[in-house]
């Protein structure tokens, strides 16, 4: 049986509903019978899969699109003041509800596991979602990325278990009350709303915090955030605490990450028990998001042969090192790593899954000015794992321009890394600059948070009908 739609939630209006984090949210309440209506600024595959679902959804933003009988409207953090619905809510007293309070309320009642941590939320939540859902037991989910298997962001299930991306970026993720909370990785990173590393810690001991008394939080032993953050929280009252990793400490310890083309086999070591399971997307960081997510189920008392052989069932999730195609003998694939941290792990996971001599190239979109401007020459170095880059203009997002922060504080952090990398600042001329680099048994990695998705097929098509210039 469904649980109730909460009466602020029973007719509720999303701004921005296309959005990941929004849509998914949308999506549950649909499914549990809200009468959910929207907007966003423009069409979309998600909007198609909402309509479907019953909700309407209205292209563009305008006040008339919110309904004079809308119980709330749902904003994110994205939405500014001056959103023409947001001043229309304001008119009829309609109440406004941030994202993160209307997931804490679809979660109320039910077992819920949060996935937090700096990299590797969407891909390790969604791993669980497909590792309960092939166990039967119909977890409701909410991800911040579409699965490739049912190809959707989120569900309502019929079990009694609840799984959701808890994102740190806002401090959002201190709205949820997690049975068993994940902590993957403690970085730095959204510099517009936190300046130092502190805030960052005060931030994940608050989440921690809001664990259920008698809940376990699960934590890798081997990032030197985690560790640090491990030390702050240990010792609280009702909290269980299971670190993961290689280290020698750790509860969960993964005895060995075999590299087998595109996917990985993993070893690990729990309860004194050898348990080996595959991985079907490469690279270290992968294995290490399965663990976690092998941990957590456990915590919830589920049989650890069980979750380790329905993790296989795992098959990837869009814009995680997704194969977009394959054309005049250059594979592309698309990469949504936008953190130096990422875009390092994808590029050694890449590496280690292609054969020797293979070429990466990689066409980057940094994701931010504020994270440019911060990490840029990071990213800069981090591109020096790949043959060549092609570095586009900063994709704004939310943000406003910040004098002086532009692209070319990557390109030139490249360079003094010894990267071969070129600048282009028109999005459209990029397929030709590719096709002229690449050769046929080359790779192609589109990478960012921003639309340097939409490039693969683009870079596919122009190789198709011209073919590489070399």
């Amino acid at each position: 049986m469904a649980p109730a739609v909460p009466g602020t939630l029973e007719r509720p209006h999303f701004i921005g509903i296309g959005g990941a984090g929004m849509s998914g949210i949308a999506k549950i309440l649909a499914q549990r019978g809200a009468k959910v209506a929207g907007s966003d600024a423009k069409d979309s595959p998600t909007a198609d899969a909402l309509r479907a679902l019953g909700a309407t959804v209205h292209i563009g933003h305008a006040a008339a699109h919110l309904a004079e009988d809308a119980s709330c409207v749902v904003v994110s953090s994205a939405i500014r003041a001056d959103n023409p619905e947001l001043v229309r809510a304001a008119e009829l007293s309609v109440p406004v509800v941030h994202r993160s309070d209307a997931l804490a309320s679809v979660m109320t009642g039910l077992r819920s596991i949060a996935v937090a941590g700096t990299h590797g939320k969407t891909t390790t939540t969604s791993m669980l979602a497909v590792a309960l859902s092939g166990l039967d037991l119909g977890p409701s989910y909410a991800i911040g990325g579409d699965l490739e298997g049912p190809g959707t962001n989120a569900s309502h299930g019929g079990g009694d278990i609840f799984v959701a991306e808890a994102d740190e970026s806002d401090r959002s993720f201190q709205k949820y009350d997690p049975e068993v909370a994940i902590v993957l990785n403690v970085e730095l990173d959204h510099h517009a709303n936190y300046a130092s590393m502190d805030e960052i810690y005060e931030s994940f001991e608050t989440f921690i915090g809001k664990v259920v008394p008698g809940g376990t939080l699960v934590i890798s032993a081997d990032q030197p955030g985690a560790v640090e953050l491990t030390s702050r929280v240990r010792d609280r009252s009702g909290l269980n605490v299971v670190t993961y990793g290689e280290s020698e400490n750790a509860d969960v310890r993964i005895h060995k990450i075999t590299p087998r083309g595109l996917t990985s086999e993993v070893t690990i070591l729990l309860a004194g028990r050898f348990l080996t399971f595959t991985v079907s997307v490469p690279g270290r960081h992968y294995a290490n998001n399965a663990v976690a997510a092998l941990a957590a189920g456990v915590a919830l008392g589920i049989p650890a042969h069980n979750l380790a052989s329905a993790i296989g069932g795992y098959t990837g999730v869009k814009r995680r090192l997704q194969l977009k195609g394959e054309a005049a003998g250059v594979q592309v694939i698309d990469s949504y790593a936008h953190h130096p941290t990422e875009m390092t792990a994808d590029l050694e996971a890449m590496r280690s899954a292609v054969a020797a001599g293979t070429r990466l190239l990689v066409v980057f979109q940094p994701h931010l000015f504020s994270r440019t401007q911060e990490l840029g020459t990071e990213m800069g170095q981090a591109l020096a794992l790949a043959d060549a880059s092609v570095v586009l203009d900063i994709y704004p997002a939310r943000e406003d321009p910040i004098p002086g922060v532009t692209s070319e504080l990557i390109v030139n952090a490249a360079l003094a890394a010894s990267a071969a990398v070129t600048p282009v600042h028109d999005k459209a001329a990029v397929p030709a600059a590719v096709a002229g680099m690449v050769k046929p048994g080359d790779l192609v990695l589109t990478m960012g948070a921003g639309d340097v998705t939409d490039l693969g097929p683009a870079i596919l098509a122009h190789l198709t009908h011209s073919g590489p210039a070399n």
